[in-house]
């Protein structure tokens, strides 16, 4: 690949993570009450929802998204030249993500064996993931199916602007 093209790689599949990430976790945390959800015994672990970091969760999500890039690199034919290679894609992320992880997250393969966690909460974590995933392969199958077009990558750079200014103003407020 040219550089040029890698550079378009890693800023497509920031914003395609950026974005996803951001639109997935803003909907289920309404939907699932996170402030609820996360002030359960079983998850106070994780730092309470109105801990300041969580303003910034978003925007962290931009140095996360430029690894994913890196590490689906040298799969790039695979997943954006082949047939059904985005499907593929979600595939491997469905698969690292809940099956095959490091540790033992909610919703995933090995929280079911380690985890105190019951099994309505287990369950309760795959829609904010299902969700996740389409729009990450939605959002990359529209800018490679707009590659060539300016308006998709302006789109892009408005709700990444955005995304990271709602992110400082929830700081702020």
């Amino acid at each position: 690949m040219k550089k040029s093209e890698i550079f378009k790689h890693i800023w497509r599949v920031t914003y395609a993570h950026t974005i996803a990430y951001a639109v997935a976790g803003i909907v289920m945390m309404y939907f699932m009450n996170y402030e609820e959800l996360w002030a359960m015994e079983v998850l106070s672990f994780y730092k309470p929802i109105d801990d300041p970091i969580h303003h910034f969760a978003i925007a962290l999500q931009v140095p996360r998204g430029i690894l994913i890039a890196l590490f689906i690199l040298p799969l790039y034919k695979a997943f954006f030249e082949e047939k059904y290679g985005l499907w593929k894609l979600g595939l491997i992320v469905f698969g690292f993500s809940l099956i095959s992880t490091i540790g033992a997250p909610w919703a995933s393969y090995e929280s079911y064996i380690y985890a105190r966690f019951p099994l309505s909460l287990q369950i309760k974590g795959y829609p904010e993931a299902i969700l996740y995933i389409g729009l990450f392969i939605g959002i990359l199958y529209l800018a490679k199916r707009f590659a060539g077009k300016k308006a998709m990558d302006i789109t892009a750079a408005i709700l990444m602007t955005l995304v990271c200014l709602i992110t400082i103003a929830g700081y702020l407020s």
